[in-house]
């Protein structure tokens, strides 16, 4: 016990420092710290660093994994609560119909198209049946990454345009109907006892109409802007319980956390709630625990086991991913009303997948959804969609000033043009004078 302690501890160490480094990196070279994080994981495990420094014989990491994904779980808890305390109903005011546009041409067409790629791979690599495998891909090619979407708008300072702020709503829009056919997905093809599923509108009710109006109650009494040990202890305690209701429901306990969030209270209360305990679960699961959950994720994805085959069915699910997920959100945007340069902005943007994809797929591999050789190929993909992000924005502004350039007068500034022939017209009428 006491070696295997040591080791776990050491191989806490490890990962943290590792992840660190390249999470370092990746934001070097503009990407997202998840990046880092995941390429972090996919280094440590069965590729270059286990081959070339035998660091697995060195820290039995299969001995203590256990203890890592139970670690890593509490991170993913804490995030998913926060992910669904920031899907607000205010993100859609000011631009609700453009937001729900894009939300849905960005999550239908990637659905189909996921779902139609996926037929041809299903009689290898979907361990509960086609069915389950199909409708799975189709979610998860359908997913933006809410959170690292959030990151790159801040970073490219879109975060404050028009924008910006469609993109941040429909991803919210569109991350919350992705976990719901995900939701809808686990239930129906999973085999947990079938007739615990009746009780989720009992688990549904109890959340909207006892856990809220309890919170809310709870921080009432709160002093504004204090940080308040209990209230986090209270909520953090609510949370596992929610998690562990629909784990035994038979539903992934993800589905949980991200519901405790968001059934609570905002209005009024909102600030207290933000100051006293969403900070400090925040700190927690975005700077330790999130970290080692990608870097566990990452050590999953075993690159040494791609043949022809695999790297085949990466060339379709790459395209169709970024294809589709781009089409469907530029035409949304076109049919709300947007000009296409910015509707092509917003389309680039929501092909960010990030960790939000790499949660699902981490779920989907968890239920049988896909084999390790599928979930290696889409967290691939899902690692280069969102590395492509910083790239493509960064042509489509050199494009457009480029565009802007060349017209005629461009180079002027605004007015110019006009104020040289009203010039020429006024000499013109003295000397005629």
């Amino acid at each position: 016990m006491g070696d295997q302690t040591a080791y776990f501890f050491l191989a806490l160490a490890l990962v943290l420092g590792v992840a660190r480094l390249c999470a370092a990196g990746a934001r070097r070279l503009g990407q997202p710290a998840v990046v880092g994080e995941i390429v972090a994981g996919v280094l440590l495990g069965s590729t270059l660093l286990s081959q070339t420094l035998g660091w697995r014989d060195a820290v039995p990491y299969d001995e203590v994994q256990p203890l890592l994904g139970a670690l890593a779980n509490v991170g993913l808890a804490l995030f998913m609560f926060v992910i669904g305390y920031e899907m607000d109903p205010a993100f859609l005011r000011g631009s609700g119909r453009t937001a729900l546009c894009v939300a849905t041409g960005s999550v239908l067409l990637p659905l189909v198209g996921g779902c139609l790629a996926a037929l041809p791979f299903a009689a290898g690599h979907a361990p509960s049946g086609t069915p389950g495998f199909v409708l799975f891909i189709g979610v998860a090619l359908s997913v933006t990454a809410f959170p690292v979407l959030a990151r790159i708008l801040a970073d490219q300072r879109l975060n404050h345009t028009s924008v910006g702020r469609i993109s941040m709503a429909a991803a919210g829009v569109n991350d919350l109907l992705a976990w719901a056919c995900l939701a809808v997905v686990a239930a129906l093809f999973t085999t947990a006892q079938s007739w615990r599923m009746a009780f989720v509108p009992v688990y549904l009710a109890l959340l909207v109409l006892g856990v809220r109006p309890l919170a809310a109650r709870l921080l009432r009494g709160r002093a504004e802007g204090a940080s308040d040990p209990a209230a986090v202890v209270v909520v953090a305690s609510g949370l596992m319980a929610s998690c562990a209701a629909t784990e035994w429901l038979g539903i992934h306990f993800v589905f949980g956390a991200f519901a405790f969030g968001a059934v609570m209270p905002r209005e009024g209360t909102g600030e207290r709630l933000r100051v006293s305990v969403m900070d400090g679960l925040e700190k927690s699961a975005t700077q330790i625990l999130l970290p080692v959950y990608f870097v566990v994720a990452g050590t999953r994805v075993d690159l040494t086991t791609f043949r022809a085959t695999h790297l085949g069915g990466l060339a379709v699910m790459l395209p169709v991913a970024v294809v589709t997920k781009m089409a469907g959100a530029g035409l949304g945007a076109v049919a709300a009303g947007l000009p296409r340069q910015e509707a092509r902005t917003v389309a680039v943007l929501m092909n960010t997948r990030g960790l939000t994809e790499i949660v699902i797929l981490t779920v989907g591999l968890q239920l049988h959804f896909i084999d390790q050789a599928f979930y290696s190929i889409l967290v691939v993909m899902a690692v280069l969609t969102t590395v492509m992000t910083g790239p493509l924005l960064r042509v489509g502004r050199a494009a457009t000033r480029e565009g802007v350039s060349a017209r005629p007068g461009a180079g002027r500034p605004p007015g110019t043009a006009a104020q040289g022939r009203e010039a020429s017209s006024r000499t013109h009428r003295e000397k005629r004078s």
